[in-house]
């Protein structure tokens, strides 16, 4: 695959499967734009970026929680290569909580896995129409399968399943495909950031998967790179899951 003059955004892009996405990409010479909120894990990641064809992609530290950052995300991606073909949604957080929990959580959850897509696609759209782009959302298999504790973050992935589904539909009449890759369980820190004991969780479901494995980051992004390809140039409104069997439990 060769993504040569396209213009890629990944949110999340400072570690797990966001910042080896945005590797992969860079080695397929696209321009790649590394959103994230550590600016130190982003400068790491665009070294490894710019290592693989000399092209520099552009790193952008904002929150995806704050409109204003979001808006920036488009302006100054517009600003630096004039045009957008790629979008992928891949920021996200993780949190253990109960109904009985309140609803900060709820907030907290919704405002990051959820509505931060709808304002960043939303803003991404005419961009995207112009470059006939695609946008690859990361929801999760919580989405479809019910996890006790977990209910705010299965009711995100299962509202960002449908706005997948929906918004594919809206933009189909413009050529812009709009696919989401639905993990189980990934090796990356964002179960450490939800305070998960990750070994333990690890172990549990490598246990549990039928495979006896759980996937690495480079799996989901393989799957990125795939669907935002010409070879996927049929495919909209679908949802990949990628989880070593775990939907079969």
């Amino acid at each position: 695959m060769d993504f040569k003059d396209k213009v890629v955004i990944v949110t999340g892009g400072s570690s797990g499967i966001g910042a080896e996405t945005a590797i992969q990409f860079a080695q397929q010479s696209a321009k790649v734009v590394i959103v994230g909120r550590n600016e130190q894990k982003l400068r790491n990641v665009a070294i490894s970026c710019e290592s693989a064809k000399g092209i520099k992609p552009l790193i952008i530290k904002a929150d995806v929680t704050i409109d204003s950052d979001v808006k920036s995300i488009i302006e100054k991606t517009m600003e630096r290569f004039g045009q957008i073909d790629i979008l992928v949604n891949n920021a996200g957080i993780v949190a253990e909580a109960k109904i009985q929990d309140g609803i900060e959580v709820y907030d907290r959850l919704m405002n990051t896995n959820l509505r931060s897509v709808y304002l960043l696609t939303s803003l991404a759209t005419p961009y995207l129409i112009k470059t006939r782009g695609s946008i690859i959302n990361i929801s999760s298999v919580a989405g479809q399968k019910a996890v006790s504790k977990f209910v705010v973050y299965c009711t995100s992935k299962a509202g960002l399943d449908m706005f997948t589904k929906s918004l594919a539909k809206e933009l189909g009449e413009y050529g812009v495909r709009v696919n989401a890759i639905s993990p189980g369980p990934v090796k990356t820190d964002i179960f450490a950031a939800a305070g998960l004991d990750v070994e333990a969780f690890v172990r549990n479901r490598e246990a549990s998967s039928p495979l006896g494995k759980i996937a690495v980051g480079k799996d989901i992004a393989d799957m990125v790179l795939y669907l935002a390809s010409d070879k996927a140039n049929s495919i909209t409104g679908s949802i990949y899951v990628i989880d070593n069997g775990r939907l079969l439990e």
